[in-house]
């Protein structure tokens, strides 16, 4: 009997079975979720409050910072002093006092002719003027042609006049820092310095484990080496540019030709908005010193050549190169941090970039993950 019943259950006819559907090769898009979207704000809100911390507090950050950035780059000269059996505080306060003479040494350079130009700055007012107006033609005809197309403000007779000067109190309030500022940059700049060898052991100590030591101690080898060489290098560049800078005002017969390039060799620290300064600056003295306008001209057409033989060729081979620095980046650093800090933080976003990438470079290898080629 259960033979019989064993052969009808294998005489039923088996449900066909259903084919598995094939498997899809398009790739989905990853899904977000909602732990990355809060990570993401999270780390937003963060940016955001410590760009605005560093704003509101820049009395404070920026001297602490600009004595960090430039004791790092002084820091292989006072080690240099202290294995002459110098000890590493007096070699703090000699290297200070050092570029505070080299400071005040260019700044003797050029507000001797800058002193001079203020108390006889309307008569050069007046000068200018008379100078600018062959512009009066140009100026009136252009305003004919906006008349001609429906322009709601014509004016009968159109003079050449310089800007108003409401500008100046406010220029001289943001470029001139406090003397509590000064103070609190040179102080942390010589106890940076001096505390800078044991500062290094302690952050390396800091980390209990070997490898983190490690690199660590590379990270920081890495920055005061990068940091140093950069110092140096844009100091000849710039050096190189305010001496050929005095030889152009030499040769076209500017005044105080020492002063003009001691002041561009200064600006130059500051990419682009320094030669752009020192370009406005040569037009203005060019055109009062020079019989033509077209004579004024010739020294700060040359200026604009050098500078760009200087920011297209030269620098970019010296130090672009060596730090391998991109463009781009640099002008976004520096158009971000002159933002924030003014002609100051112009100065030190190539060193916070270089910072920057040095971290990225240890704590980011080569050998990690990396996105697939194009």
């Amino acid at each position: 009997m259960s033979g019989q019943l064993m052969s009808e259950v294998r005489a039923l006819p088996e449900k066909p079975a259903g084919t598995p559907v094939p498997e899809s090769k398009i790739e989905q898009p990853p899904v977000i979720r909602r732990a990355e979207v809060v990570a993401f704000a999270l780390m937003s809100l963060l940016v955001i409050t410590v760009v605005a911390v560093l704003y509101v507090a820049k009395a404070f950050f920026l001297p602490i910072v600009t004595a960090f950035i430039i004791g790092t780059m002084l820091s292989p000269a006072a080690s240099f002093l202290e294995k002459r059996r110098i000890p590493r505080s007096i070699s703090a306060v000699l290297i200070v006092i050092l570029v505070c003479a080299g400071l005040a040494f260019i700044v003797g350079l050029i507000s001797s002719p800058l002193m001079e130009w203020t108390t006889r700055l309307p008569e050069l007012g007046s000068l200018l003027k008379n100078k600018l107006h062959v512009f009066d033609r140009p100026l009136a005809l252009w305003h004919q042609i906006q008349s001609m197309f429906g322009s709601a403000e014509t004016l009968a007779t159109t003079k050449f006049e310089l800007p108003k000067i409401d500008w100046v109190q406010p220029t001289v309030e943001f470029l001139s820092p406090t003397f509590t500022e000064f103070l609190l940059f040179f102080a942390t700049l010589v106890l940076f310095i001096a505390s800078w060898k044991d500062l290094r052991r302690a952050l390396v100590m800091n980390f209990a484990d070997h490898e983190w030591r490690l690199r660590t101690l590379r990270i920081l080898n890495a920055i005061e080496t990068s940091l140093g060489e950069y110092l140096l290098m844009v100091t000849m560049i710039n050096f190189g540019v305010g001496i050929a800078t005095g030889v152009i005002c030499a040769a076209t017969g500017m005044p105080n030709p020492a002063g003009l390039g001691a002041l561009a060799a200064t600006l130059n620290f500051f990419p682009i908005i320094g030669p752009v300064a020192m370009f406005v600056i040569l037009v203005a003295v060019g055109i009062i010193s020079s019989e033509t306008i077209a004579a004024g001209m010739i020294a700060p057409l040359l200026f604009v050549g050098l500078t760009f033989m200087e920011g297209h060729f030269i620098t970019p081979t010296i130090i672009g190169r060596k730090l391998q620095l991109n463009a781009l980046a640099v002008f976004i650093g520096l158009a971000f941090w002159t933002w924030l800090w003014g002609p100051m933080g112009g100065f030190l976003a190539a060193p916070i970039l270089i910072v920057g990438l040095i971290l990225k470079e240890h704590l980011m290898p080569i050998n990690s993950p990396q996105l697939p080629p194009d």
